[in-house]
């Protein structure tokens, strides 16, 4: 599962990395920004391929909600068995199988930086990217499923700290997580804006 920052500043999954199941489930992640015990408790019938819409149950210190999927996202659910009630593994089975292929996928590529991605930075991305779009906490806030209006604050913080009232057409946007990295980015000439969850945020105009 190689997962990137693409030019339009969404995280992507390589899907000949993984398998159907897997790929499935960090799809959801990334276009739903759920958490990761919500989506492994998704059954059959949390999904409306009609309306394309996900039921999400609320966990402890969250809200349930329903929220949009994409023609592409149901087209892998429709592709998977349907032979149990809930589509997904417990959330410790498809955490230990993402952590296999992520440690496999960065030896192959030669790159240490994708260790740094959990399941966690599909919702910090999608929560950044929904407040830079709409500037709308309340809406970050209902999406995510926070009770405390307090929580979506981090996403709004990031948000402004990587484009500063401007559009995100204007920067390239890149993550470092070890020391070479952040030398590499410096020395390219992108500005330091930002560490979160061991995550260094660089940003460069174009």
């Amino acid at each position: 599962m190689f997962l990137v920052i693409n030019k339009n500043y969404e995280i992507s999954c390589d899907m000949h990395a993984c398998g159907k199941k897997a790929a499935t489930f960090l799809q959801i992640l990334k276009e739903t920004g759920a958490r990761c015990r919500e989506i492994t408790k998704l059954t059959w019938t949390s999904i409306d391929s009609q309306q394309k819409v996900v039921r999400i149950t609320a966990e402890k210190g969250s809200l349930s909600r329903i929220l949009p999927l994409s023609t592409k996202a149901i087209e892998m659910l429709n592709n998977l068995p349907t032979d149990s009630e809930r589509i997904f593994v417990f959330a410790d089975d498809m955490r230990s199988n993402f952590y296999l292929q992520r440690k496999r996928i960065a030896r192959k590529l030669g790159n240490p930086r994708i260790l740094q991605i959990h399941f966690h930075t599909f919702r910090h991305w999608k929560g950044t990217m929904e407040y830079h779009k709409t500037k709308d906490q309340i809406y970050v806030k209902e999406i995510l499923g926070h009770k405390d209006l307090k929580s979506a604050q981090v996403y709004i913080h990031i948000s402004h700290a990587l484009f500063q009232n401007t559009s995100p057409e204007d920067f390239h946007v890149k993550v470092a997580t070890t020391p070479e990295e952040i030398t590499q980015l410096l020395e390219a000439g992108f500005e330091y804006v930002l560490q979160k969850d061991s995550l260094a945020y660089f940003r460069k105009r174009k």
